[in-house]
């Protein structure tokens, strides 16, 4: 009783603060404040896509670098972009919160664009032109030592904004159950539809002024633009909902294993409703519901028992830790065999971007007898395809699927994402079969020994490689990015978003390794990727490869994704029996169940 009259005014304050916020979260938020934040998103796509489409280019004529020194600082560099991110998904979910690891980042990465601009304006940090592609005087150490020190400002940038953008946006409309089946639109596929209409832009307008005007035009433009979308995005900072980080998820998840190695002898009870739970402890990490438990992992169950009087206990997490919390590292532990799965997906598909500009580059890209396409262009057929799968998907693909499935997502994420590693299996293959009928061409003219010559082959040939590549991104990529944010706990997302680019960074740096390798041992007369001559080389072999790495990635996606164990979420304002566990969610995974693969 007397413990009792004690929480009373406890709970009564927490009443009353929940109150507030929800009085408070009325007046803020909402759709109208997406547009002010996915500007910052798209501009930041427009000038990433700006700087990275056509930066093979860059570094190969006006650097002078061989390709496939050039191919791995562009990976090096998205690796190091993209790891950089988990750290600041950490410090956004820990302490900062989202929107002000926005704003500083911002400011880093503008610092950045504008270096590297500046940078491609200066001649002197250019080495001289060279006439043909034999015997080129490549960029200088101090040179390149310039070009890192941009590249590093730009990746401690996009290590802020990228894990950020996506959560934030989603805080302002909510990602709760009843929110998601309220609408009849997916977020993450307009969210990334928004992104596929920046790259457009990038790749259209940057890209040719780039080519066809001058380096410092071309990359002044998505800069300027940059800063511009960030002064909108200080501008509406009234209206955005500001979720209160719930302090480090790295040290609760520490909390939860020393809990459970401590108790390692005791023996969990059979009912889940003995195991330690406090509302109140958990209120700030669980404020669209808490976890429900289950029957994978129960060891970890360990740390929610408690053992005699642990009163004094309670309040000492690395002892006795709750119920929901155990459930966030039970969450987190299921997430990462899908997860590896990208990390294998990316480092077969990292290099080929740069490949294919290659390529095209050596074929006719005449769209009339005055006007050409520039290579880093011909990725707009991949972004079309995009643009038109994300709008076609949700009116068109969900509805039929629908009639077979019973599910009202029309698919699951597990089997989007499985759909698109088989699209991309098949776009490599396609890849492949395409450098095999240009290499005939360049035989048949006697044009093997000429590097700069432009083979009498359309570069529209490429077109249906860039198409499956679109589509790969309509299943793959927006349903990694979808089942990420669903099934981490709510108090991780930005870390989860984080994981997403931090395959990329780990798929990049492997994709280095592969490449490498290749280069090295695959002879030097007949280097499957030589560093001047594509003609001679063999990049047929080498997507062949890739093709093959891909095809293991899916069998070992395919046990993974079968054996998937979805979280379960007490939904706010209902009690753990009223729970539908059989209920699909709108675009999500089903609770608490496997999903079919």
């Amino acid at each position: 009783m007397e413990l009792n009259e004690k929480n009373k005014p406890r709970k009564e304050n927490g009443k009353k603060d929940e109150e507030k916020t929800r009085s408070k979260s009325k007046e803020v938020g909402g759709v109208k404040a997406v547009p002010f934040i996915l500007a910052t998103e798209v501009c930041d796509r427009f000038s990433t896509v700006g700087f990275h489409a056509n930066q093979i280019s860059y570094l190969t004529q006006e650097l002078q670098l061989p390709l496939v020194k050039a191919s791995n600082i562009i990976s090096n560099f998205d690796g190091t972009a993209s790891l950089a991110t988990m750290a600041g998904a950490l410090i956004a979910d820990s302490f900062a919160g989202r929107y002000w690891t926005i704003v500083i980042s911002g400011i880093i990465y503008e610092l950045g664009l504008i270096s590297f601009t500046s940078s491609a304006a200066i001649k002197s940090l250019h080495p001289q032109p060279c006439q043909n592609l034999v015997n080129c005087k490549e960029a200088s150490g101090f040179q390149l030592l310039i070009l890192y020190l941009c590249l590093l400002l730009i990746c401690i940038g996009l290590g802020g904004i990228r894990p950020c953008v996506l959560s934030f946006a989603a805080d302002q409309i909510g990602m709760d159950k009843a929110s998601v089946e309220s609408r009849s639109w997916n977020f993450f596929s307009w969210y990334y539809f928004s992104l596929g209409v920046a790259r457009l832009l990038a790749l259209t307008i940057v890209v040719y002024i780039q080519d066809n005007i001058s380096w410092s035009w071309g990359l002044a433009i998505p800069t300027i633009a940059t800063g511009l979308s960030f002064i909108v995005f200080i501008g509406a900072t009234p209206l955005y909902k500001k979720v209160k980080p719930g302090g480090s998820p790295l040290t609760r998840l520490a909390q939860v294993v020393v809990s459970a190695f401590r108790k390692r002898k005791a023996v969990v009870p059979e009912d889940p409703g003995l195991l330690y739970q406090n509302k109140d402890l958990d209120a700030a990490i669980s404020v669209n519901g808490r976890l429900l438990h289950t029957e994978q992992f129960r060891w970890l169950d360990k740390a929610a028992i408690t053992k005699g009087n642990e009163e004094t206990n309670r309040q000492n997490l690395w002892k006795l830790a709750t119920l929901h919390r155990v459930e966030e590292l039970k969450s987190f532990i299921r997430i990462l065999p899908i997860w590896f799965s990208g990390v294998i997906f990316v480092s077969a598909t990292t290099h080929q971007a740069s490949f294919l500009i290659q390529q095209c580059r050596t074929m006719d890209r005449h769209l009339t007898p005055s006007f050409q396409i520039p290579p880093a262009s011909f990725a707009v057929f991949s972004i079309l395809t995009m643009l038109a799968g994300v709008a076609l998907y949700d009116r068109v693909f969900v509805r039929i699927a629908r009639r077979y499935t019973g599910n009202p997502a029309g698919i699951t994420c597990l089997q989007r994402i499985g759909i698109g590693l088989v699209i991309s299996i098949l776009g490599t293959i396609v890849g492949a079969l395409i450098e095999i009928k240009r290499k005939s061409v360049a035989a048949h003219y006697n044009l093997l020994d000429s590097p700069k010559a432009i083979i009498p082959m359309s570069g529209f040939w490429l077109v249906p490689r860039y198409c499956l590549f679109g589509l790969t991104e309509v299943f793959r990529t927006v349903g990694t990015l979808e089942f990420l944010y669903d099934q981490s706990p709510e108090s991780m997302r930005s870390i989860a978003i984080g994981l997403y680019w931090v395959a990329n960074s780990i798929g990049n740096y492997l994709g280095v390794l592969v490449v490498t390798i290749v280069h090295k041992y695959s002879g030097h007369r007949t280097n499957w990727l030589p560093d001047r001559n594509l003609n001679r080389g063999k990049l047929d072999y080498y997507y062949f490869l890739v093709a093959g790495i891909q095809v293991a990635n899916f069998l070992y996606y395919l046990i993974c994704a079968r054996n998937y164990t979805s979280k379960r979420v007490e939904e706010v304002g209902k009690k753990d029996e009223e729970i539908d566990d059989d209920a699909p969610r709108n675009g999500m995974v089903e609770n608490g169940k496997s999903e079919p693969v």
